[in-house]
């Protein structure tokens, strides 16, 4: 990989507890980023998360919210009251890939977005270079 030096650890392309293949399975599923991002400003409740990203069923916001939690990303507080109150906020390790790659990434889709999608339109063969 570039910028690593010799002394770091490798990530082999198979092996299943890869730190890159952790990473990158935080994209996998394609809500993951999206929660991530409505989370941004601050703690929300389901019904906020499901009005502001719309599109999106109770039962998959439930399994985003309950894989956002397993793996750190995102915090539940239930607050002792009637009726129950529940939120959802970023941990710090969260924010910290909201802030940093996902913030990278947009960038990017910001700039090349564009001419990913015109790619995606006009059809590109695997492989080809578009040149």
């Amino acid at each position: 990989m570039a910028g690593m030096s010799e002394s770091e650890p490798h990530c082999e392309a198979l092996v299943a507890d890869c730190r890159l293949r952790a990473a990158t399975d935080l994209f996998a599923h394609t809500w993951d980023p999206v929660v991530l991002a409505a989370l941004r400003p601050g703690p929300r409740r389901r019904r906020e998360l499901r009005a502001a990203i719309g599109g999106l069923s109770d039962k998959v916001l439930t399994e985003t919210l309950r894989r956002l939690c397993a793996r750190g990303l995102v915090d539940r507080r239930a607050f002792a009251q009637a009726p129950p109150r529940v939120e959802y906020a970023l941990t710090p390790l969260g924010r910290s890939l909201v802030e940093g790659p996902m913030q990278a990434l947009g960038a990017w889709i910001l700039e090349h977005g564009d001419a990913l999608l015109m790619a995606e339109e006009n059809g590109m063969e695997p492989g080809s270079t578009g040149s």
